[in-house]
């Protein structure tokens, strides 16, 4: 089993940054590729990023490139998603996910509870 706990969400203004956090614990990411993912209020969950396994790949969601990057540390089982240039309509919970590398949450074995990300205009 997989733990994955997703920390570093909050209240900024628009234009503002935020770094998130996902630390895995349980059977280790290493090997797996790890993913973002965001759901609005009455929204479908949406594909952020993802990165492979090394770090060799990653890629974005549409919205989100040239905004957003995701890195991850296999010696620390963490990965990160450095949001820049925030907008009111990045608001939503944000989930990290431990699978395939893929855009598709059925990719997606295991999955964080989710940290709240709330920008402001």
């Amino acid at each position: 089993q997989v733990h994955l706990v997703e920390s570093g969400g909050g209240l900024v203004q628009a234009g503002g940054s935020l770094r998130l956090s996902c630390v895995a614990s349980g059977r280790t990411v290493y090997m797996y590729a790890m993913g973002w993912f965001r759901q609005a209020p009455g929204k479908e969950r949406e594909f952020v990023a993802g990165i492979s396994w090394s770090g060799g790949r990653t890629n974005y969601g549409d919205s989100v490139k040239g905004r957003f990057t995701i890195s991850r540390d296999n010696a620390k089982n963490t990965a990160y998603l450095q949001m820049n240039s925030l907008k009111p309509e990045d608001t939503a919970i944000y989930y990290c996910a431990r699978g395939q590398y893929g855009i598709d949450p059925g990719e997606y074995e295991f999955w964080g509870q989710g940290t709240q990300v709330t920008v402001s205009s």
